[in-house]
């Protein structure tokens, strides 16, 4: 569920003043708008109505715990709210020699082969969101063990734009249990041996390094990737 509220510039402005300060005056947070009076007062009550500020005297206001966490968000030289990268668990479940390897039937990167992924919900653990995303997009239980972060920033190859900005916790799936989930919506489901995965006509850059992150020492990897524009 999102937890975003799409608001006004003039808004925006108030959010920030009231950022730096316990609370503030309607004239004090009507100066950096710079709308009259009855503009300005219809934007103070959009911002009571959805929860961001609460009046605490006459003519005072102040952020509500709602209100903070969204401030927060803002890059204050812009006055705009900054966009995050996405944050996921990577699942790298192993049977043996095999991997369970996913092709992703849905855009962007449609008919892509890679390991499961899933984002992180709101107030979730990484190995709780690792558990359920595991059962949702296979089927299977498994021992989870964290193995690194993998920080991946992805490319238009013509325009150079930044499509995609991407953080994997890589969990290590071992001793799977269950009934494997061969077709789903969005996705299919398939053991292959890592020679086999690699031999795949569309599969996602970031394969290899990923798999290796389960094997070796390393705890933080971060790569570029590149796609044109029918991979993505």
């Amino acid at each position: 569920m999102s937890h975003e509220v799409d608001i006004h510039q003039a808004q925006t402005l108030i959010l920030r003043e009231l950022l730096f300060q316990p609370s503030a005056g309607f004239a004090e947070l009507q100066k950096p708008t710079g709308l009259t009076s009855d503009n300005f007062n219809f934007h103070v009550k959009r911002l009571l109505e959805v929860g961001f500020i609460e009046k605490v005297s006459r003519g005072q206001y102040k952020l509500t715990q709602k209100g903070k966490e969204y401030a927060n968000k803002l890059d204050t030289d812009e006055n705009t709210i900054e966009r995050q990268p996405k944050v996921a668990v990577l699942l790298v479940i192993q049977k043996g020699e095999k991997y369970l390897m996913q092709e992703r039937l849905k855009h962007p990167y449609f008919g892509f082969w890679g390991c499961p992924t899933g984002k992180i919900r709101w107030g979730e653990t990484i190995v709780e969101a690792a558990a359920r995303e595991l059962m949702e997009e296979t089927g299977l239980t498994a021992d989870l063990k964290f193995c690194g972060l993998y920080h991946e920033r992805a490319y238009d190859q013509k325009t150079k734009k930044n499509l995609e900005d991407k953080l994997f916790h890589i969990i290590h799936c071992t001793n799977p249990k269950g009934k494997m989930q061969e077709e789903f919506e969005g996705g299919r489901n398939a053991w292959m041996t890592r020679e086999e995965a690699e031999s795949q006509d569309k599969i996602f850059k970031s394969f290899e390094i990923e798999i290796d992150m389960v094997h070796d020492d390393r705890i933080l990897v971060e790569e570029q990737a590149i796609y044109d524009d029918v991979e993505f």
